[in-house]
């Protein structure tokens, strides 16, 4: 049995399509469907189970001798999050939880972090999950903070040999895009905010550059398909001899404006884009640069080529966003 937990959420939803797709016929979903349509995501999956966050270990206790492995996926991911408690329980007390159980029934664990993990990016993107490293990252959000606080302790307990799964791994995943995000409202992709504004209005809407080293529209981020996600996150399961904390992005930074131009052309239209003052809310931490370092997963042994930014975009405009189904 395989456990994916935010399984009908965004990366998790895709995992277990992949996971179907490969033909495994266990799979249990642990996540909150809430009243929306996020229960679309997971409408055409065939489940042994679908489960809330409250019974997932008595669900792990009953079924411990059927379990391989748990693709933890499920976490509150708005980076706006105030309620620090909440974050605690749900995404610092619940993956140390399921490490330990992990490593007490001899299942494999993957586990998602967040490129948010690197703050400002002072620091560089360069993937290395020893301790004094990590030490040094300063998170901006309380998000960001409780999946390096995940990261430190469990970077620790490897350090010191303490108990841990028998097969693990960390995905820092950077800017995801691609279907299933629909239920996401603040923390949609920004290629799905272009999409919806193209759509209503003609035009896309980008954050003036208040940096003199970038255009407006200029700023990078490492946007990245989230069938490559999925594609790095079971090519881990299945290479037991791959452990660590991983970058999962393309390694190649693009512009915002290459994003906006991508989903017109996809839609078939002329760019049309306007510029909007950055919130001074946010103006004074706002990162004009992430870029997944990449070459510690490509020392590992992955070597498939990520999804050009044009191509994912086109996939997905066309393949799901402009579709009668616009759900993988």
């Amino acid at each position: 049995m395989i456990i994916v937990t935010g399984g009908a959420g965004f990366i998790g939803s895709n995992i277990v399509r992949e996971l179907e797709a490969r033909g495994t016929r266990d799979i249990a979903v642990c996540d909150l469907l809430g009243s929306d349509d996020k229960w679309k995501n997971i409408a055409k999956r065939e489940l042994s189970v679908i489960l809330p966050p409250e019974d997932l270990f008595e669900f792990l206790s009953d079924n411990a001798p059927d379990i391989e492995t748990v693709f933890h996926m499920g976490a509150v991911s708005a980076t706006t999050e105030r309620d620090a408690d909440l974050i605690v329980r749900s995404n610092i007390r619940l993956s140390l939880d399921l490490w330990d159980w992990c490593a007490e029934h001899d299942a494999a664990l993957i586990y998602a972090s967040s490129a948010a993990t690197y703050g400002d990016g002072t620091q560089g993107f360069a993937c290395d999950d020893s301790v004094d490293v990590l030490a040094h990252l300063r998170p901006l959000n309380t998000y960001g903070w409780s999946k390096h606080a995940v990261d430190r302790r469990i970077a620790r307990i490897v350090h010191e040999n303490g108990p841990r799964p028998h097969h693990w791994a960390g995905l820092k995943f950077f800017n995801v895009y691609g279907p299933n995000e629909y239920h996401k409202g603040e923390q949609l992709s920004v290629a799905l905010k272009n999409f919806g504004e193209i759509s209503d209005t003609g035009k896309a809407v980008l954050f003036r550059s208040h940096h003199p080293d970038y255009a407006d529209g200029g700023q990078k981020r490492d946007f990245v398909w989230v069938g490559d996600c999925v594609d790095i996150a079971l090519w881990l399961a299945d290479n037991p001899d791959t452990q660590g904390i991983f970058n999962v992005g393309t390694g190649k930074a693009r512009t915002f404006e290459d994003l906006a131009k991508s989903v017109f052309t996809a839609m078939g239209l002329e760019p049309n884009i306007d510029f909007v003052d950055t919130p001074e809310a946010i103006r004074d931490r706002y990162q004009y640069f992430t870029e997944a370092d990449m070459s510690r997963l490509r020392a590992a042994g992955y070597d498939k080529p990520a999804t050009e930014l044009e191509d994912g975009v086109g996939t997905y405009v066309r393949g799901y966003l402009m579709a009668d189904d616009r759900y993988a």
